[in-house]
């Protein structure tokens, strides 16, 4: 196995360069989050710059897959990642000089979700071009691990950069992006050529024509969707932490770390053990784990329990994602995987945006632990609806369509 890793050289840059995103993009938020509410103190602020993030992702959803179809993706990712490199560097120079307001920082966030908007469904749609289709899930895993291990370490070396200034932050995330996208460059051109086009309102709406015509793949993005839309917990850890664990601050950064640990050890073995037969049924029961340590979660009152649920609800969230980011990647043809992976990467954003909403709206409805056990319920409730929905999802034995 480490030898068809590593044996890749196209391969090898193309994790690594996802990786250094990752880190970037985790060491920045961290600093971001922290000066926005030092010059403010302000909640709202918080969620604004959540919001200014998701917003360009929302409208150029279109827009970028159909880019991503017509423009050599390697290309898109690699501009996009020095396009963010150039944005940390300003924001660590604003923040030395102390010319960098609020209104600043927003506009470096809007144009950070600008850049990402264009990377995400490239690099995504990237990787199949680099590896043969039997070893895409393998290599999906991989890159699952190599991006989670950025989630964990991201937030921790950013945190403590972030006592040197969040110029130290910021520079230390230009330096990480500048190598990304270095690792992009030296990507042979795609096999596989883009054809070029005119741009009309039909070929840009194809991907989502695509999707709606083919069940597995409309069952398996909206079955994520729905299933983490309910059941997201994570953006509820404060007030377990605080409330209901008694743990405080080190507690609150142990539940949020279980997660990304669970999915982390679950992507190594996907790595070496590469899913192979009943792959329908077998994302369906992951999706119903993930619903029942949610609420196993939500009725625990100790934390070894509720760090082991996080850990089991990562690690089957992890089991979804590569089956349905490989089914997505192999059952599309390559002319309109960057419109079909736009499409996936808004539902995912969408439901990771909504799902806190959500989860802090019937929380303040109804309470923090009866809004996490409603939540497990409700994406057990899906899992039992999908699977009546998409028989022919169910029913998949293997990750490639025959």
């Amino acid at each position: 196995m480490r030898s068809e890793i590593f044996g890749n050289p196209a391969f090898t840059r193309f994790w690594l360069a996802r990786g250094a995103s990752g880190f970037a993009y985790q060491m920045s938020a961290v600093a971001i989050g922290w000066q926005i509410y030092a010059l403010t103190g302000s909640v709202f602020n918080l969620g604004l710059a959540g919001l200014m993030e998701f917003l360009p992702q929302f409208l150029l959803t279109l827009v970028v897959g159909h880019v991503a179809d017509r423009v050599d993706r390697r290309v898109i990712a690699m501009v996009s990642q020095f396009t963010q490199c150039v944005l940390a560097a300003f924001l660590a120079a604003g923040s030395f000089g102390h010319f960098l307001g609020l209104h600043g920082i927003f506009a470096c966030i809007f144009l950070i979700g600008v850049a990402r908007a264009f990377e995400v469904p490239s690099i995504q749609a990237l990787l199949p071009t680099l590896v043969p289709a039997e070893e895409l899930p393998s290599r999906l895993a991989f890159a699952g691990s190599v991006f989670k291990f950025s989630v964990i370490a991201g937030p921790a070396l950013g945190g403590f950069l972030y006592m040197a200034g969040p110029q130290a932050v910021y520079m230390t995330a230009a330096g990480v992006s500048l190598a990304g996208s270095v690792c992009l460059a030296g990507i042979r051109r795609s096999r596989t050529t883009q054809r070029k086009k005119s741009a009309t309102l039909e070929s840009v709406l194809l991907g989502i024509k695509y999707i709606r015509a083919h069940p597995d793949i409309l069952g398996a993005i909206s079955l994520d969707l729905f299933a983490v839309l309910l059941g997201g917990a994570t953006s509820l850890l404060p007030v377990y932490a605080k409330d209901i664990l008694n743990t405080g601050s080190a507690g609150l950064g142990i539940l949020r770390a279980a997660p990304s640990v669970g999915a982390l050890a679950m992507s190594l073995y996907l790595t070496r053990r590469t899913l192979k037969r009943n792959v329908g049924r077998v994302m369906f029961t992951a999706v119903a784990v993930f619903g029942l340590a949610t609420i196993i979660f939500g009725i625990s009152r100790s934390l070894v329990l509720s760090v082991a649920a996080l850990v089991v609800l990562g690690a089957s969230d992890m089991i979804s994602v590569v089956i349905r980011s490989t089914l997505v990647q192999l059952d599309t043809p390559d002319e309109l995987r960057g419109r079909v992976s736009a499409v996936n990467a808004i539902f995912i954003g969408t439901s990771n945006q909504l799902g806190d909403f959500e989860s802090g709206l019937v929380a303040a409805w109804i309470g923090a632990v009866p809004a996490v056990i409603a939540g497990g319920l409700g994406t057990l409730a899906v899992v039992a609806l999908w699977m009546r929905f998409f028989p022919g999802l169910r029913h998949r034995n293997t990750l490639t369509a025959k």
